[in-house]
């Protein structure tokens, strides 16, 4: 079952000591940064024409594959796997493990994605016209109004909880199904909080963005959508369906 598979994975990621959780949150914050690079690369690189969007959001697939695929910790996974342990055993204690593990998770992805916007900024080690379509890929997520923020965070917290529960069912075909589910939340332009962080902080070091901006114009907005998609709607109602099979 499904949910049996995605509850023990839950149950081993409640259990792991801090420092993994930790370092493993850093670099999954550095890793979906290169969502924002390969985006950036491929939209300076196309001509502007209408029919650009359909590939450079292609590249914002990358920073995913190379978190998914290589176990590193993203907090929107945490709001369905660490959730259902905690569903299933209805204690206070996995209640405050996985508080534990979300606030953990997420600063270290913050962190992450920081280190990774700071040294695209500093390092000069991107082309000017692809430091420019940095800045507009940021642009098109930052401008929304925190209402419009919070609704499409709903959809992608949604669409990165499908992902997970549909990987276990999908070995061999792991790329495709993690390319074409976050390659809709692209082309949907919804929100992801780390994803979108990257791009946030790219424009706080290098635009007129502010970090209270930042932080409560697009972060929390998305934040709390994302979990709202991940944990509200999609674990409990995942639960629903099979609580009395267990």
């Amino acid at each position: 079952m499904l949910y049996e598979i995605i509850r023990q994975e839950g149950e081993a990621e409640l259990g792991r000591p801090l420092s993994g959780l930790w370092f493993s949150g850093i670099a999954a914050g550095i890793s979906i940064g290169f969502s924002m690079v390969t985006e950036g690369l491929l939209r300076a690189h196309l001509p502007d024409a209408p029919w650009r969007p359909l590939v450079d959001n292609l590249g914002y697939t990358m920073g995913f594959l190379l978190v998914i695929l290589g176990r590193q910790q993203l907090f929107t996974e945490n709001t369905i796997t660490a959730v259902l342990p905690v569903m299933a055993s209805k204690g206070k204690t996995t209640l405050m493990c996985m508080l534990r593990l979300w606030a953990i998770v997420l600063a270290a992805n913050l962190v992450g994605a920081f280190l990774f916007a700071l040294f695209c900024s500093k390092s000069g080690l991107f082309a000017p016209d692809v430091e420019t379509a940095f800045t507009e890929i940021a642009r098109h997520m930052t401008d929304l109004s925190p209402g419009d923020t919070f609704w499409r965070g709903i959809v992608a917290g949604w669409l990165i909880a499908v992902l997970v529960w549909v990987l276990p069912n999908s070995k061999g075909n792991e790329v495709f199904v993690i390319i074409l589910i976050t390659y809709v939340i692209a082309l949907g332009e919804f929100t992801h909080c780390i994803a979108g962080s990257v791009e946030a902080f790219w424009l706080v070091l290098n635009s007129d963005l502010g970090p209270f901006d930042m932080f409560f114009g697009f972060l929390f907005p998305t934040l709390f959508g994302n979990v709202f998609g991940g944990t509200v709607l999609f674990a409990m109602l995942s639960y629903v369906q099979v609580h009395e099979e267990l």
